[in-house]
């Protein structure tokens, strides 16, 4: 019986690129994952702080997804976009900021329950929609 290795697809200057279900990545993996030189890689470490793989206990820097997802979007920013190193880190960085203040949205308001917070916000739009009908 066949196993079939799962992936998550992911869009970038490439196309689309198929990042396998894993929990970490060596850096050679990445770099072909994401077409750019090992150096590249360990000189955007240097330069974005959002980039972080963590260290096994050998050395060998292990990328998680997210690592490889920025690492994709660096690139779409400095070479297709046409940014610096300091607008790309700058536009990451605000993409940051933007995540967290929509997190803050979704957050209910009030110390009711959530389901009661929905609830009511249904049965405000029923009404107004049954006022337009």
């Amino acid at each position: 019986m066949a196993r079939r290795h799962s992936s998550h697809r992911v869009r970038s200057a490439q196309g689309e690129v198929r990042i396998p279900e894993k929990l970490h990545f060596r850096i050679g993996e990445v770099s072909e994952l994401t077409q750019t030189k090992p150096y590249v890689l360990r000189f955007w470490e240097t330069e974005f702080p959002m980039l972080k793989p963590i260290k096994s206990r050998a050395g060998h820097r292990l990328y998680r997804r997210e690592d490889v997802q920025t690492v994709l979007e660096i690139k779409r920013l400095l070479y297709d976009r046409g940014y610096t190193i300091e607008g790309a880190r700058k536009q990451l960085a605000k993409g940051a900021e933007v995540g967290e203040q929509q997190k803050e949205l979704f957050q209910p308001a009030t110390a009711e329950a959530p389901w009661n917070v929905i609830r009511r916000e249904l049965q405000g739009i029923l009404t107004m929609l049954s006022r337009k009908c």
